[in-house]
């Protein structure tokens, strides 16, 4: 496996080494490293014991909204590394497609390991960064969980209360066919949409409209339905996020 570190890695560590009963424990370390200036430009990485079988790049979602931030990826972190996989959970600007789209892109760019895999995993708003920022290099593979893969839709069934017109600042035209990741396809990478059926802020259309179009352009792609809302996706006690993991495992 390639792995490329930066500068700041060595201070890193990784790991954190505790002795207990006199034997030695060894469990992951968080460390968060900045990507730009702004306050909100950073990402938590997280490496697992031994040699990471890849990278996972996970971005949160929110609706694009400030009031939303990592915190709410961060749940996911402790399965993926226990699978053996370095974490790089990315907070970005919430101030609009501009800066939102260009941290995600800087954020991938930044990441401190480097590896064979790279997967970008998404969870609604972040599923529809994911994709559409595996049209621009840095990712192998895309796991959209409930994401927003389809502005227009979004936009005319008024998801997040107006959250795709606040995202973009006008609705959406054919002057955003190039942020619109069903607009996108098909994507050189392969792509996967986990959906709950009962989802009830992103209708699971948005997944099955996405694969649809993906298919027909020649795109590879999979759609797995399953029971639940929104969260049933990047709840970690629940069988649609096993599935996930089980899903990432077959990637290396």
């Amino acid at each position: 496996m390639r792995r490329r570190t930066l500068l700041m890695l060595p201070a890193l560590g990784g790991l954190a080494a505790l002795t207990g009963c006199g034997d030695e424990e060894v469990r992951p370390v968080t460390r968060t490293i900045a990507y730009g200036d702004d306050p909100e430009q950073y990402g938590e990485l997280t490496l697992p014991v031994g040699d990471p079988r890849g990278v996972v790049v996970l971005v949160h979602g929110g609706f694009w909204k400030p009031e939303y931030g990592v915190e709410y990826a961060t749940p996911m972190v402790p399965s993926l590394v226990a699978a053996g996989w370095a974490v790089w959970a990315i907070e970005y600007r919430r101030t609009g497609a501009a800066d939102t789209l260009a941290d995600v892109r800087a954020a991938i760019d930044a990441c401190p390991v480097e590896a064979d895999v790279v997967v970008g995993v998404g969870h609604s708003a972040g599923g529809h960064l994911v994709t559409w920022a595996a049209g621009h290099g840095g990712l192998t593979h895309v796991v959209s969980q409930a994401g927003v893969l389809d502005l227009t839709a979004a936009y005319d069934e008024g998801l997040g209360g107006g959250a795709v017109e606040a995202f973009l600042g006008h609705p959406p035209g054919p002057a955003d066919a190039d942020v619109d990741p069903i607009r996108q396809v098909p994507l050189g990478v392969p792509v996967w949409c986990v959906h709950g059926t009962s989802d009830q802020f992103v209708p699971i259309e948005q997944s099955r409209s996405y694969v649809a179009a993906a298919r027909k352009g020649g795109g590879t792609v999979e759609l797995v339905e399953v029971e639940g809302d929104h969260f049933v996706v990047i709840d970690p006690d629940s069988d649609a996020w096993a599935t996930t993991l089980a899903h990432l495992e077959t990637l290396t």
